[in-house]
């Protein structure tokens, strides 16, 4: 699907001897961009301005503004840094820095480590910048509808004051006691959490930040399997609750005894799942129909509720339901999860390892649509090639439907006819 481009003020475009041109821009924007740039990659501005064959002090008055860039300038540091050069000169104000904080938290964490996180803040860094610019561009602000803040406190066992939050909230956005089984967009259109999926090293669950411009932006490690995935985002949910103005990068297991925050992002995120109220209602009608409760069973309710079937054992002892130790003793009969679902022939849950939510990838489809990106840009906001991103294009626009001789037919969407007109 050919679209024509359009130059547009801070974009690249090219001139009659096909090089590239630079529209002018406000330098103090250049400079706080070429500044988060410098940082995310961990250069300094001495070897920033060998790079360029320029004085540090040269270089450091480009940051501050105080000296306009050059195109070729430009140019060479966007390859410098790894950024695109219409990440560097994109219109509007830039996005609040999430790094510094989470940089601090990446850089005491494991030494092997330490490299791939860096690498995946700065892109979380990027998708949230992408995520602002797509809604500046088509006028669509993410609502937050955020919960008030808990204090945890002492005299109050930081289990139950999980337990009665998780309820609280699912009550505040209307969502009963049942299982939610599209909960990443789910938490972004009723709470406003901006959710992105990267590499992680496998030990991390995943990392948060909030700032007040973007709100709480979570990045979950795309390795894990969705059932783990699913229980990281509300992890880091309940760390907006306790811990918001705190950055903090996740472990899957918490060496020595885990603090009354992790203690409640736990809980918070298995109460939640897992509502207390119909788990043991559905637990009581099976063992009332067949005066027990086996392994089989154990994985349906695993499966009906989205979760893991450890978080699922787990969640029965802490409820009283199973005695205590039934899952080391499942683990340690070294139980075949998913043999068991194929054996019982339990349905599968559909969740993308999209690296963006929904909305993002619609925004982005939609700002092609109307002609405000090309096909260049489309496939960088969506981190893939232009064969890629046309295929995007097409999904999104195209539809299935099951005709009355049984075929199935695809069709195309027609999101822009207006429902306001008069139908005849």
């Amino acid at each position: 699907m050919g679209k024509p481009t359009h130059p547009k003020k801070g974009s690249r475009v090219m001139d009659d001897k096909n090089r590239l041109q630079i529209e002018p821009m406000d330098p103090r924007l250049l400079g706080q961009r070429l500044e988060e740039a410098r940082k995310a990659r961990g250069v300094t501005q001495q070897e920033a301005a060998d790079h360029l064959g320029c004085s540090r002090p040269t270089y450091i008055a480009v940051e501050k503004g105080e000296r306009p860039a050059k195109a070729e300038e430009i140019i060479k540091l966007a390859a410098f840094y790894g950024r695109p050069v219409h990440e560097l000169v994109r219109p509007g104000e830039p996005v609040a820095d999430l790094q510094p904080h989470l940089r601090a938290v990446a850089e005491k964490m494991k030494p092997g480590d330490e490299r791939e996180l860096l690498l995946a803040i700065a892109e979380l860094q990027r998708f949230a910048a992408d995520y602002r610019e797509l809604e500046r561009m088509m006028n669509a602000p993410l609502r937050f509808n955020y919960p008030p803040e808990v204090k945890l406190a002492d005299r109050f066992d930081v289990i139950d004051q999980a337990e009665d939050v998780a309820i609280r909230e699912r009550q505040r956005l209307g969502l009963g006691d049942q299982p939610i089984y599209n909960l990443r967009s789910t938490l972004e259109s009723e709470v406003g959490l901006r959710i992105f999926y990267w590499d992680l090293p496998s030990a991390i669950a995943g990392m948060f930040a909030f700032v007040a411009d973007l709100g709480c932006c979570i990045l979950i490690n795309r390795k894990h399997p969705p059932e783990r995935r699913r229980a990281s985002m509300l992890h880091e949910y309940g760390h907006l609750i306790v811990d918001r103005f705190k950055p903090g990068i996740d472990y899957l297991i918490c060496a020595g005894r885990k603090p009354a925050n992790e203690r409640f992002a736990e809980a918070f995120a298995m109460s939640f799942l897992m509502p207390a109220t119909t788990i043991r209602r559905r637990f009581q009608e099976i063992v009332g129909t067949t005066n027990d409760f086996q392994v089989a069973d154990l994985c349906r309710l695993s499966n009906f509720y989205f979760v893991s079937v450890e978080a699922m054992t787990l969640r029965l002892e802490g409820l009283g339901l199973i005695p205590k130790g039934c899952w080391r003793h499942i683990k340690e009969s070294r139980f075949a999860v998913r043999k068991a679902s194929a054996l019982l022939e339990l349905p599968a849950h559909r969740e993308t390892k999209d690296a963006f939510p929904e909305r993002y990838k619609f925004l982005a489809v939609h700002a092609y649509e109307k002609e405000k990106i090309t096909q260049g840009q489309l496939a960088r906001f969506l981190r893939c090639d232009p064969v890629t991103a046309r295929e995007i294009v097409a999904e999104c626009l195209t539809g299935r439907m099951m005709e009355e001789d049984g075929q199935e037919h695809n069709f195309q969407l027609e999101f822009q006819n207006s429902l306001m007109s008069n139908v005849s």
